[in-house]
């Protein structure tokens, strides 16, 4: 369910309420948190499916096509989850992803969630990447210390003008800090949208492409719902974007609190599997944002 923030507000206001308005956002009243309302189908439609009168819906693989879907609108800085429950059993070779996308052919901004299926009993990895200003190569992997399979979790990203977070049931298990000041690229500037697909990577997404889907096991199902958004919609109200009064730039918010801290090192301590900050086959010289 997106929630925008905007200065208007229906009806006659006395000119106090109308000020005050104009300096701190108000939550447009809950409604149904339905997709269409928010999202709409970006590719291969007849594999999207709505359940539950549209408040969930159900992405399919099979051999003919994968599928994907895409916010209605696009956002600059906030917050979006979703809650998924995975391909279950042998899902090796295929890729669910949950991202925000600038849209933009050579200068992207992109902030991503990437599920790489497993063969069964091995524990499902999720890969993050940032790109900001077209550089990407940002790459780190967690096991995942559940079946997510086996029921429904929430996966979301904050996004701030101090740090991007990525988060599974509350757990933070990557931070992006903003370190513009050190001429280090972050993503300030493009809104973006929200995406995810379900799609056929066997050529990297299992053991670097040795395992390969088995498309008898197809077709391969994954399931979304409750999908929020807080955000500053673009086209929107020009000041939202460095509103210092949008919640997500409050003073909780701008760094990792002692609870998320702790459970920040005890994913990257037990559960990473790879940190391209680590890589020196790739990185001789460790990029400057892992350096800061």
């Amino acid at each position: 369910m997106a929630k925008i923030y905007s200065p208007s507000f229906p009806g006659t206001l006395c000119l106090c309420i109308f000020t005050l308005l104009t300096l701190m956002f108000i939550r447009v009243s809950a409604r149904p948190a339905t997709f269409v309302e928010d999202f709409k189908a970006a590719w291969s439609e007849s594999h999207i499916r709505q359940m539950e009168d549209g408040k969930a819906i159900q992405l399919v693989l099979d051999q003919s096509t994968g599928c994907g879907f895409a916010s209605k609108r696009k956002y600059l800085f906030g917050r979006v989850s979703m809650k998924i429950k995975l391909i279950p059993g042998d899902s090796a070779g295929t890729v669910t992803a949950f991202y925000m996308n600038s849209d933009t052919a050579t200068v992207r901004d992109e902030l991503d969630f990437e599920f790489l299926g497993n063969r069964s009993g091995q524990p499902y990895s999720v890969q993050t990447n940032i790109f900001a200003h077209g550089k990407g190569d940002r790459e780190q992997r967690v096991n995942l210390w559940f079946d997510p399979s086996m029921d429904y979790h929430t996966y979301t990203i904050l996004w701030s003008h101090k740090h991007i977070v990525f988060y599974v049931d509350d757990v933070p298990i990557r931070e992006y800090k903003n370190n513009e000041a050190k001429n280090i690229a972050y993503p300030t500037s493009q809104p973006m949208g929200v995406y995810s697909t379900l799609w056929e990577a066997d050529d990297w997404a299992t053991r670097g492409g040795l395992e390969k889907i088995d498309w008898s096991k197809a077709p391969f199902y994954a399931y979304y719902k409750d999908f929020d958004i807080e955000g500053c919609p673009v086209p929107g109200p020009t000041f939202c974007p460095s509103n210092p009064h949008n919640w997500w730039e409050g003073y909780a918010y701008q760094s990792l609190n002692a609870v998320e801290a702790r459970r920040y090192r005890w994913v990257r301590v037990n559960h990473m599997v790879y940190d391209y900050c680590t890589d020196r086959s790739r990185f001789p010289v460790p990029p400057p944002e892992c350096r800061a």
